[in-house]
């Protein structure tokens, strides 16, 4: 017997079963085997051409009938075609099944989760265990969050676009998260509004980003543990340590920010409200050259590879409206009066000519917290990569601040 369990969902192959919270529940045969499709192949983009080939025996069949056919498995799924937290639409190019499946037969798991061959260990790749729950935040917005690794833990705060799936294997962040889990034990969650956490969402304040937060260390039965905070996930872990003293053993601050952009200097706000006006109308454009160079800001030196993955990620992600929402909301975030009363230690990373947040953020937040150290990477990326020469750098400086002193 074959079945597929994702969520709180089961597909059984053999008895065409489709099951919720254990409840068998009636599918249309077409739309059963659609599901199983995209199941099957979870995490692959899946052409409309090779969709119409394995469910509609390669017929000719409307576009309507298609649309028709993915809502009605989006229901099914407790997803619709805004959200698209499950079922994913790629314009003009297919569709993408984002949320991990386990499939449960001869105790085999889905591709996406075995376990990787010694050159990808040795390629730096994280390692085979991670493993996604669910959380609800204080509103009752599902919050998805992973643990990975070994070692003492350390929590990983939401920040600007994640996905945790689509992370695991990207080109940027798989190096990155590898070298973590070799370490520690990481905690990291979708942020409200992206990724595998609930999409569509009204609250995008900052008291909902501190609560998504507290849901996640909670649910993972944390006690005192260092916070790492990168871009906008700082304003965020910065609250959280004020509001939370005796949980956080050690805070690290990396490329982040106290004050918004939008207001800061006028020149700055003028640009942030630049950027949102080509988001609203660039960020859905089939072939986006917005994408591509707001992609570009983060990495300059990342590789095409890269920066193709990055594109990917702000695609599948997030909608437009709410990629909008959320960047505007980021850019909004003042925690400025709480700087001088966190007295957790505190370590500041920031590259010195990092084009999303400028060094002078991090600099006041040194000056002005009681308990704090920075230091300056000769780099103008935004996130850390391999190849970038600040790479070993910066994770010294991190395995130092947090072993040498202790974690909690």
């Amino acid at each position: 017997m074959t079945r597929y369990r994702f969520l709180d969902f089961e597909l059984d192959t053999d008895a065409f079963e489709f099951r919720s919270g254990g409840v068998v529940q009636r599918l249309e045969p077409q739309v059963f085997d659609l599901l199983r499709y995209l199941v099957e192949h979870s995490n692959r983009l899946i052409g409309r051409d090779e969709l119409i080939d394995q469910v509609w025996g390669g017929r000719i069949v409307s576009e309507a009938a298609i649309a028709s056919r993915i809502n009605a498995a989006r229901q099914a799924v407790c997803d619709d075609g805004r959200s698209q937290s499950v079922i994913v639409t790629v314009t003009r190019r297919g569709f993408r099944f984002v949320v991990p499946v386990i499939r449960d037969d001869d105790g085999s798991i889905s591709p996406q989760e075995e376990a990787p061959s010694s050159s990808a260990a040795a390629a730096g790749e994280p390692p085979s265990d991670q493993k996604i729950r669910i959380c609800r935040s204080g509103d009752g917005t599902k919050i998805a969050f992973a643990t990975f690794g070994a070692g003492s833990p350390v929590v990983r705060v939401g920040h600007w676009l994640t996905h945790l799936e689509h992370d695991w294997r990207s080109p940027i962040w798989r190096p990155f998260l590898g070298a973590l889990g070799e370490t520690f034990t990481v905690v990291r969650y979708d942020q409200r509004g992206n990724g595998l956490s609930d999409r569509v969402v009204e609250d995008l304040s900052l008291d909902a980003m501190v609560a998504d937060l507290e849901a996640v260390v909670d649910a993972a039965g944390l006690g005192c543990f260092p916070l790492y905070a990168t871009s906008q996930g700082v304003p965020v872990g910065l609250e959280y340590a004020m509001r939370h003293p005796g949980r956080v053993a050690r805070l690290i601050l990396h490329g982040g920010y106290h004050r918004g952009r939008l207001l800061r200097s006028e020149q700055e706000r003028v640009q942030g409200e630049a950027i949102l006006a080509l988001m609203e109308h660039g960020w859905a454009a089939e072939g986006s050259h917005f994408l591509q160079a707001f992609g570009s800001l983060f990495i300059p030196d990342g590789t095409p590879e890269q920066i193709r993955s990055l594109v990917e990620l702000q695609k599948i992600t997030v909608a437009a409206e709410t990629a909008v929402r959320l960047r505007r909301a980021f850019d909004s975030l003042d925690v400025t009066d709480r700087l001088a009363k966190i007295t957790t230690p505190t370590l500041l990373v920031h590259g010195r000519n990092d084009g999303v947040h400028p060094l002078a953020q991090s600099l006041h937040m040194a000056a002005t917290m009681p308990d704090a150290e920075l230091i300056v990477l000769e780099t103008r990326n935004h996130i850390m990569l391999k190849h970038d020469p600040a790479w070993p750098v910066f994770f010294n400086a991190l395995e130092r601040f947090l072993l040498s002193k202790g974690s909690g």
